[in-house]
């Protein structure tokens, strides 16, 4: 058992909901930390199971449990755990993800040696059903590069996450709770207002993927909470235009669906080329940044291609047509797109048999 002589270093905020069956591991991962100077506020949104009795009898005097009297949500308690947090720096953590034992000594580094860095996030690995799996997040990054993916999708995953409280509480609120389940995202913008935003690559926590998928709702409720964070942020770029350019981000980057037809793809292309040009015109980026915001566009750019490819909502023609000469093709070459349309054919063909039948079957 450990206890806080004095107020620590590293606040980590739980916001907790019927998670007696997992939270546990949670909190011994947490006790794993090779940096030791931490509390943990458990912020219980009343849930109907045990989670309170189980954060209450763990046996280590670095974890508190807030109870609240009033179920509000995930956003209220966590910005309700911000607002007694002692620490120098505040740790975002979900009750059901596990951080990897170096993960609060290599942050605290970087934030000690980086005064002007504000929020840093870490690589993640996926666990599923206990296998671990790689992320699908750039494996490579830089401040310039991360702060540039906010512009167009989330580049963190929120348990990851590592900021200075000082200027959590510069925001009011902490996180906005109209913008449910993409309140993290829109945290990211708003933080770049009072510094640099940046990622460790190394994979210093686990995000666990629960089996059955997510909800249609939560997927609505976190599209439109995005497509606002989106449509504020590039307001001075597109003016009345920007809740639909924010759209077309969140469908088809953020959303990985399919793009219908060969406008869409066009006006997708259009707005990324816009909203880069603007980013690399009024930041300072090396020469190093610039290739990596200028491939990991490009590889934005492929996958939104071989989606619509290999469902058959567009063809080859379509991409070569209307592709960005700067975009580039990222991890898709042309053998991979000549691929990916092939199978779209195939596609295609099908539906279009499946039609005449129809069509046979009710003359």
């Amino acid at each position: 058992m450990t206890t806080l002589a004095s107020d620590p270093v590293i606040s980590v905020i739980i916001a907790a909901y019927n998670g007696a069956r997992i939270i546990e591991e949670t909190l011994a991962s947490l006790q794993a930390q090779t940096f030791t100077d931490f509390e943990v506020i458990v912020v219980d949104d009343c849930s109907t199971d045990t989670t309170r009795e189980v954060v209450a009898a763990w046996p280590d005097a670095r974890v508190r449990l807030i109870a609240l009297d009033r179920n509000g949500g995930p956003v209220i308690a966590r910005n309700r755990g911000v607002a007694v947090a002692r620490g120098r720096y505040v740790a975002a953590l979900d009750q059901d993800d596990l951080c990897r034992p170096e993960r609060f000594a290599r942050q605290v580094a970087y934030l000690d040696a980086h005064p002007e860095t504000v929020l840093l996030g870490t690589a993640a690995e996926l666990l599923f059903d206990g296998v671990v799996k790689p992320s699908t997040y750039s494996p490579v990054t830089t401040p310039a590069l991360t702060t540039w993916l906010t512009c167009i999708e989330n580049p963190l995953v929120w348990s990851s996450v590592m900021l200075r409280t000082d200027v959590a509480r510069r925001l009011e609120p902490f996180t906005r709770p109209e913008l449910l389940y993409a309140e993290d995202f829109d945290l990211y913008q708003r933080m770049q207002v009072h510094g640099t935003v940046a990622r460790l690559d190394e994979p210093l926590m686990l995000y666990r993927v629960h089996a059955g998928g997510l909800s249609k709702r939560f997927v609505d409720n976190m599209e439109t909470s995005a497509t606002r964070v989106l449509a504020e942020r590039h307001e001075r770029l597109f003016d009345a235009r920007a809740e639909r350019v924010a759209r077309l981000l969140v469908t088809y980057n953020m959303g990985k669906r399919p793009v219908p037809d060969r406008d869409t793809l066009a006006a997708l292309g259009s707005a990324l080329s816009v909203i880069q040009a603007d980013f690399l015109a009024t930041h300072d980026c090396t020469a190093h940044d610039i290739r990596l915001i200028r491939w990991e566009t490009a590889r934005r750019w492929g996958d939104i291609a071989r989606a619509g490819l290999r469902t058959g909502t567009i063809g080859l023609a379509d991409v070569l047509a209307v592709r960005p000469d700067h975009l580039g093709l990222g991890y898709a070459g042309l053998e991979a797109l000549l691929w990916s349309g092939m199978i779209g054919g195939v596609r295609r063909a099908r539906r279009r048999m499946e039609q005449s039948r129809m069509a046979q079957t009710s003359g």
